[in-house]
């Protein structure tokens, strides 16, 4: 195993949600799942992913936690969530970011385990002890992250002699003696965090916007199903609009569902299942066009066509 997969997940989903009115934000839904569970599968290559914050239902299995003292703040959170972990790495995220994707989690890993053979960031001759999210105008998403468990634990440990307590001490309390890499934000919008209604209220209209809400869709049904299946929307639509322009109307949904229903039942590939309905639908047009051309102008039936003897 490569070391950017070999890794932990630590969701921190406690807090108070004061700008939200005290709602319980992870639980809020965006695109029809909360916004804990679409981190949660941002993460789907994490060893253990443990959620740190009061106990809520999830999509995915995973530890729970709670920092000591409960609502002792970020840095007791992560040093509870911590203590279930034990890959070399953990993503540590927060759990109001409804645009995190797993492209975006597979950078940061591999900015964090960046060894000096295969290049170091900023010029450093030792490897980083982690890496952290840049937003599009050079902020630090601390939270947005993932880092080497080595350097957080000797960090929390070092705090935790200086001060006797983590509870109510801030991230940069340990994350300040840090040697991390930045990853720009590639698509402007994984560091967009949930922390008033109108940040949701704009996270809600925007998957709704004619070049996400179709993806958004199948990533919700699938979720909501319980499977896993690689699905090439333009593929199927394209199928679609040939089966109900070669066959009828209705033609189109009945086959996706079929292509989708043979394709978990045989464990076969959609694309080459699409292919297949993709080509049966343009013989059957070819037929229709070939035949049609006297039935299609309200040609005369058989028994019309030929006078009786």
């Amino acid at each position: 195993m490569s070391d950017h997969t070999d890794h932990d997940a630590i969701v921190l989903a406690g807090g108070a949600a004061r700008r939200l009115g005290g709602a319980d934000k992870p639980a809020l839904s965006v695109g029809g799942r909360p916004l804990l569970d679409r981190v949660i599968a941002a993460c789907p290559d994490a060893a253990i992913t443990v959620v740190v914050g009061p106990g809520r239902p999830t999509a995915r299995a995973v530890v729970r936690a709670l920092e000591d003292p409960p609502g002792g703040g970020p840095l007791a959170a992560l040093d509870a969530g911590l203590r279930h972990t034990t890959a070399p790495t953990v993503l540590v995220l927060s759990a109001d970011l409804p645009f995190l994707t797993a492209a975006t989690v597979r950078g940061l890993l591999a900015a964090a385990t960046r060894t000096a053979a295969g290049g170091v960031p900023d010029g450093a001759v030792t490897p980083p002890d982690g890496a952290m999210l840049q937003d599009t105008i050079g902020r630090d998403q601390p939270l947005v992250a993932a880092y080497r468990a080595a350097s957080l634990r000797r960090e929390l440990a070092r705090v935790r002699a200086e001060h006797g307590t983590l509870a109510g001490l801030p991230l940069r309390a340990v994350l300040g003696r840090l040697a991390l890499a930045r990853v720009p934000d590639a698509t402007s919008t994984a560091s967009f965090d949930c922390d008033t209604w109108e940040d949701v209220s704009a996270a809600r209209a925007r998957i709704r916007e004619h070049g996400h809400v179709l993806d958004e869709w199948i990533t919700a049904v699938k979720a909501e199903l319980g499977i896993e299946l690689d699905v090439d929307t333009a593929a199927l639509l394209d199928l679609a609009r040939d089966a109900a322009h070669g066959v009828a109307r209705p033609a189109a949904p009945l086959t996706t569902f079929l292509i989708g229903y043979a394709a978990g039942q045989q464990g076969r590939d959609v694309q080459e299942l699409s292919d297949r309905a993709a080509a049966l639908a343009g013989r059957w047009a070819a037929e229709t066009e070939a035949s049609g051309g006297a039935a299609g102008s309200g040609g005369a039936t058989g028994s019309e066509a030929k006078p009786a003897e």
